[in-house]
């Protein structure tokens, strides 16, 4: 199949350095405010590229729960492939995609475990629902078929019927600490606006990247 003629022309906006906050997170929040009111369905999610000790990486896609300037919080199972990934290799890319709006943020850095704390606090505002499939799934893991999946899930179900549901000693959060920052903007003739952080010792180097 022949897609190569398959093309958009980006025209709403452009991007200058005068726009832009001194402060990488600062305009993240601008610009992941203008996606939520562009009516984007998931402007909080988000692409996550790992590699573990093979070198071969993988991506998926994960949803932003927390971003401060500590950076970028997303949870997982911590026996899931990308977990263990992150335990070979605690580096990792995030890409948001907001098409409506002809953006992209990338997102470059370490990443580490947030505090058992923090987990909890997150856990315990997810739906009751949403609390008990953490617990049923195995992340990752090779299953016969989707009834035993909903077999754990009812037994999980019965098994916290009364009270909070405790968070699982194999679930919680990620922090990706950002090095790098990208913001992207599409412009016509493919001559987008591109403009990186780097993180340094004394603060942030901005610099416009060619297209």
């Amino acid at each position: 199949m022949d897609i190569s003629d398959t093309r958009k022309e980006y025209t709403r906006t452009g991007l200058t350095r005068k726009d832009l906050n001194e402060s990488p997170f600062l305009q993240f929040e601008t610009w992941f405010k203008q996606a939520q009111a562009s009516q984007h369905p998931y402007a909080n999610a988000m692409s996550l590229a790992t590699a573990g000790s093979d070198g071969m990486p993988q991506v998926r896609t994960v949803l932003l729960k927390l971003f401060d300037e500590q950076g970028f919080v997303f949870f997982t199972n911590y026996s899931s492939d990308k977990a263990k990934q992150l335990s070979e290799n605690p580096q990792a890319s995030l890409l948001f995609h907001w098409l409506e709006l002809e953006r992209q943020v990338r997102v470059s850095g370490k990443v580490e475990r947030i505090s058992a704390a923090e987990s909890m606090k997150y856990f315990a505002s997810r739906p009751r629902g949403s609390q008990l499939g953490a617990w049923c799934s195995d992340q990752s893991q090779i299953i016969t078929s989707r009834s035993l999946l909903e077999a754990q899930w009812q037994k999980m179900k019965q098994k916290f019927s009364d009270g909070e549901i405790p968070l699982p000693d194999f679930w919680g959060g990620y922090r990706i600490i950002p090095t790098r920052i990208e913001f992207w903007q599409g412009r016509s003739n493919r001559l987008h606006d591109r403009f990186e952080y780097r993180c340094l010792d004394d603060g942030w180097d901005i610099n416009r990247l060619a297209p």
